[in-house]
């Protein structure tokens, strides 16, 4: 049945190639029969990609013609075209599913909470112990709390000025010994 497959792809073939398109079109409808069978039975997983590489399968056969030699077998040199193009597809799938990465393959993913948060305020608030009150207390009213300038003077009993400038002279403090020049 293999023999008989093979003569019959081969006939069809090399008629093609002298000029008789009957006869390549009957190769590539018999060829694509092949190649679904083929890749169906090596790709399961992956059925709707089986049409696309089929055809690709087909373009590269039609595109390389010219290399096959009359007297080797036809299904050797198709099956390696074949082949190749599979294992393209297996490298250029994996590359796409490496992007891909799915939680339900990091369940523990979610189980871990984010004390991000947490640790920034406590950072903020270790900082913010090195400043005298007339810059901390603005800085916290206003720019953790959100009040405004008139709140948090009422709050701290400072002018809004002398807010205004805690606010400018503590961050400016803040950033200094961030940068560690202080």
């Amino acid at each position: 049945m293999l023999q008989d497959a093979e003569s019959r792809l081969k006939a069809l073939f090399v008629s093609g190639l002298d000029g008789d398109a009957d006869a390549y079109r009957g190769f590539l409808q018999a060829l694509t029969r092949h190649l679904r069978g083929f890749l169906r039975r090596r790709i399961p997983q992956y059925r709707d990609d089986v049409e696309d590489l089929v055809q690709e399968i087909l373009l590269a056969v039609h595109n390389a013609r010219h290399t096959y030699r009359p007297d080797e077998p036809l299904t050797a040199w198709l099956h390696a075209i074949a082949r190749y193009k599979l294992m393209d597809f297996f490298r250029s799938r994996a590359r796409r599913e490496s992007l891909n990465d799915p939680l339900d393959d990091h369940a523990d993913l979610l189980a871990d909470t984010d004390d991000e948060p947490a640790q920034a305020r406590h950072d903020i608030g270790k900082l913010l112990d090195h400043l005298p009150d007339k810059q901390r207390l603005p800085i916290v009213h206003m720019k953790l709390e959100g009040l405004s300038v008139t709140e948090t003077a009422r709050i701290t009993g400072l002018s809004e000025s002398a807010v205004k400038v805690g606010v400018h002279r503590g961050l400016k403090a803040l950033a200094a010994r961030i940068r560690g020049l202080r």
